[in-house]
């Protein structure tokens, strides 16, 4: 991997990571348009340059996240099914990580959004969540135990959070919220776990080292820009526009796929 696939792939990692449209699945396509082979190396990439989304979400977050001591128990309460499943199951995981896979998803991922958001359009409908720190332990732990779901290659971690904090009954604006925060522990569990059983590829590869930093640099930069815009956003709008995004992404990889 040369210094450009590792700066484009850092942008698609920002522009991605927090948004309901599968990071990961996004830079499984960008690699194969790219030319790149799904190499160790490259799959450990794709997981540490996380590091930079992840210093993102601390940094447009951090006076909450320094004044409030029960939503870090509920951050902890949401990621432990993901630590437990994620640990078990994590040679499994890598292997799911294919093209074919990601279109699939992000095609079943989109008909889920479009539904929901469908049903909550309805005027009748009125979310009983409407701050952050209202979120109860009950449905921090639902939502990360949606969150497992997202192991899958194209599924979209901030997607399955998202959909099921909407159907737990949480604003848009709270689902997004809680789905970044909840993104701390389960990203950075993700990236120091992936980096140590692949440590002896950051050994014997010591000139990527650059590369692995550059991706996650331009991750960081973009990712607290797209945070921004997003939360903006979603208090005006639905989040169907993905949905519809996710279905015509997955089809026109199949199909060209074909």
């Amino acid at each position: 991997m040369d210094i450009i696939s590792a700066i484009i792939l850092g942008i698609v990692e920002g522009l991605t990571e927090f948004l309901p449209v599968s990071s990961t699945g996004h830079m499984i396509l960008t690699s194969h348009f790219l030319g790149l082979e799904q190499t160790q190396i490259l799959k450990c990439f794709e997981v540490v340059i996380q590091l930079g989304s992840i210093l993102a979400i601390v940094w447009a977050f951090k006076e909450r996240l320094t004044s409030d001591i029960s939503l870090w128990i509920k951050l902890i309460i949401g990621f432990i099914p993901t630590a437990i499943i994620g640990f078990l199951a994590y040679k499994y995981i890598k292997e799911l990580f294919n093209p074919n896979t990601v279109a699939y998803m992000l095609i079943i991922g989109g008909i889920i959004f479009i539904i929901v958001e469908l049903f909550h359009k309805r005027p009748s409908y009125t979310p009983s969540t409407i701050n952050l720190h209202n979120v109860s332990y009950n449905q921090a732990f639902i939502i990360g135990l949606s969150q497992c779901l997202a192991m899958i290659p194209g599924t979209s971690r901030s997607g399955s959070t998202i959909i099921t904090g909407l159907l737990c009954g949480l604003s848009r604006e709270v689902a997004a919220r809680f789905s970044f925060l909840l993104a701390i522990p389960t990203m950075l569990a993700a990236t120091i776990y992936d980096s140590y059983k692949n440590r002896e590829i950051f050994a014997t590869n010591l000139d990527q080292i650059w590369i692995f930093l550059t991706g996650a640099a331009m991750a960081f930069i973009v990712a607290l820009i797209v945070i921004k815009l997003f939360l903006r956003f979603v208090a005006h709008f639905s989040y169907i526009s993905f949905g519809v995004y996710r279905i015509v992404l997955g089809v026109a990889f199949l199909s060209l796929s074909l």
